[in-house]
């Protein structure tokens, strides 16, 4: 493509500003980003309080994120953050061990039972299933793979026929049967559920292995973890400031029209023409929302195709509260509550961080999902309250709520269709009308899953 084509990215997230830094290190300097917020980081989101960052969107990476390393080095930083540890409770906020044996007498077949599984899953994901780490999800469905391999931060590209891929669009639960190793979910749930991305039950594997990745998952195991000391957010702040376009920001975009190669974005009033857009925000939000985010197909001229394809993406409820407590309340660490990550308890407390090891005046995070596919929806307000009292069970009770946030949480489709090709179809229209579509819904809803996708999107059209 031409040098000097006018690109306009929506979203200063971690894929639209990724999408800003690949652009610009291929020689794409005429690009603009606009952003609604009045920052950038999107669910990298990093308050403070007390003279300290804390999370209430992102929390920590691994050394397998390689496209958040490619911001490290643009920015000149690095992962300086606390060092996280973690530790268990059950439902009854009662401290629990469940992976040491020797606190675990009766359940040691189990364990072992569970770690030779493991084994044989990560044997399984390089060869039964090559390819299943590939960035992005084109031709999953239709038994192939193709893109840039996660096996090394030399992000090769690769391509291949495997027709057992199929199986990923299967929920991760059933995924788990087939394959006679249902003990794996023991130990992927922790970085997943609880980490608001939904049930086994119900979300396609794909999306759980994309992600967690056999070697994305062993670092987690070993807590083998990255933090940032001015949080999740600095990075994408950093980088923001280091692009030589940074985003606009308070953007509001009414409206956008494609017509005579050309598309043109009214925002904030006025209308700026571009050659091509690429749309890192949501496509679909299929509810009305409190805060007032819509989805693309609500202020774009919707084609046909885009909202025949984009209203078939869903997305989780997933809620996020500050607290502080009493000093002799405060947790002496991070917490999971493994009993509370199945939809049975849905609305329940997942999961409390403590970031600050030296410091007990701080904000601790909670964590909840209040929706299941097979499911009633919680109302935000009975899970606010659920969560609160899950914290007196657990002998952590908040003393005041600082700060609280439902976002739009991991858009994603279902198993049907996943399996139908809904990844490919929507590849296909990568261009058609001058616009190119990135963002979580394409990759998955982390951090660095998404900025990889940006990168892949400019190393394939651009």
């Amino acid at each position: 493509m031409e040098k000097n084509l006018r690109i306009c990215i929506i979203g200063g997230g971690p894929a639209g500003l990724s999408a800003g830094m690949y652009l610009e290190q291929k020689g794409y300097e005429n690009y603009t980003i606009l952003e609604r917020q009045d920052r950038v980081g999107g669910k990298c989101w990093s308050p403070t309080y007390n003279g300290r960052r804390y999370e209430m969107g992102a929390i920590m990476g691994v050394p397998s994120y390689y496209a958040v390393h490619d911001v490290e080095e643009f920015c000149g930083i690095t992962h300086d953050g606390p060092k996280l540890n973690r530790n268990y409770k059950n439902s009854q906020g009662q401290v629990i061990e469940p992976f040491e044996p020797k606190k675990n007498l009766l359940k040691i077949p189990r364990l072992l039972k569970m770690k030779k599984q493991v084994k044989l899953f990560g044997e399984l994901l390089e060869s039964k299933y090559k390819g299943y780490d590939v960035n992005g999800h084109r031709g999953v469905a239709e038994g192939r793979y193709e893109g840039f391999s996660q096996q090394s931060a030399k992000r090769e590209p690769v391509s291949g026929e495997n027709p057992n891929l199929k199986d990923l669009a299967l929920p991760f639960k059933e995924f788990c049967r087939i394959n006679n190793v249902d003990l794996v979910q023991d130990i992927w749930i922790g970085p997943y559920t609880s980490f608001g991305y939904g049930y086994f039950d119900e979300i396609p594997a794909a999306y759980v292995l994309k992600y967690l990745d056999f070697q994305t998952t062993m670092n987690f195991v070993k807590v083998n973890l990255w933090t940032w000391k001015n949080g999740t957010q600095y990075i994408w702040e950093q980088l923001n400031e280091h692009l030589k376009h940074p985003a606009r920001l308070n953007s509001t975009i009414e409206k956008v029209e494609r017509r005579g190669g050309k598309v043109y974005v009214t925002v904030n009033g006025q209308v700026e023409e571009y050659d091509k857009i690429i749309v890192t925000a949501p496509l679909y939000i299929p509810n009305k929302r409190a805060d007032g985010q819509v989805g693309m197909v609500d202020y774009f001229d919707t084609r046909d195709d885009e909202r025949a394809l984009f209203s078939k993406i869903d997305y989780e409820r997933y809620d996020v509260q500050a607290v502080l407590t009493k000093p002799e309340d405060h947790p002496e660490i991070s917490y999971y509550v493994f009993d509370n990550m199945v939809p049975q308890r849905l609305g329940h407390l997942m999961v409390y961080y403590r970031r600050w090891k030296d410091q007990i005046d701080q904000v601790i995070t909670t964590y909840a999902l209040r929706k299941h596919r097979d499911s009633e929806e919680i109302p935000y307000e009975k899970c606010r309250q659920m969560v609160q009292d899950d914290l007196k069970t657990m002998h952590n009770p908040a003393r005041e709520v600082i700060n609280e946030w439902s976002v739009y949480y991991f858009p994603h489709v279902f198993s049907e269709d996943y399996a139908s090709g809904w990844y490919d179809k929507v590849e296909a229209m990568q261009g058609k009308y001058d616009t190119f579509y990135a963002g979580e819904i394409m990759s998955f809803g982390d951090m660095d899953e998404t900025a990889e996708y940006s990168r892949e999107l400019v190393e394939r059209f651009f």
